[in-house]
């Protein structure tokens, strides 16, 4: 997440403010994952960050790190199965501003790099915290892509869709799994109301 919302943030301003050959692309590149089964990006994960693969292994070999079944490869498939809801979020966010104001900020001096952080992000800030608290509540249900790349290593791996996964193929498993269940949906339910409730505020904030 962390790493995720600036460049879903720089995304959304290409896709938003910028016209070149292959725009419509890279658009549908970004939001891919949102159509893909989630098995087929953890499948992809694995072909470009493997222990083997091209990026994973030039990651071991220069920088000894290793992301293919491991915490931080968990974090990157819920990272790359989320990204394309932070970025749609983002996008609406800038949409939203009306170009006036930065076309005001550029008659008065202002470069595209000031224009974004003096105008458009400030102005974009009610679709760039929901997307991040969306995309977080979001991720605590990820399943396909982090049990593909990552697998359900317990302690390590195993997120809580995978623990109440797990608990169900165990026999008498079932009331442990119901207990999982419950809060991960009080969890999805204080994000989205968090949600909500955010969004509200920094729409007044803006003045919209």
């Amino acid at each position: 997440m962390g790493c995720g919302l600036p460049l879903a943030i720089l995304a959304a301003w290409v896709l938003s403010r910028w016209r070149f050959p292959g725009r419509p692309v890279l658009s549908a590149l970004v939001h891919l994952p949102m159509v893909l089964p989630p098995v087929v990006t953890g499948w992809i994960l694995l072909l470009l960050f493997g222990v083997r693969a091209p990026l994973g292994a030039l990651l071991l070999d220069w920088f000894g790190v290793r992301l293919a079944f491991t915490t931080a490869g968990a974090a990157l498939a819920c990272g790359a199965m989320t990204f394309p809801i932070m970025v749609r979020s983002v996008r609406l966010g800038i949409e939203a501003i009306d170009p006036g104001l930065e076309q005001a900020a550029r008659t008065l001096g202002a470069g595209r790099l000031d224009r974004l952080l003096t105008v458009t992000l400030p102005l974009a800030a009610p679709g760039i915290v929901v997307g991040a608290v969306v995309a977080f509540a979001t991720c605590l249900g990820e399943f396909g892509a982090v049990i593909t790349f990552a697998a359900s290593i317990p302690g390590q791996t195993r997120t809580l869709p995978l623990a109440i996964f797990a608990a169900l193929q165990v026999p008498g498993g079932e009331a442990a799994a119901a207990r999982l269940a419950a809060l991960a949906f009080a969890l999805a339910m204080i994000g989205l109301l968090a949600s909500e409730w955010l969004s509200r505020r920094l729409n007044r904030a803006v003045g919209r």
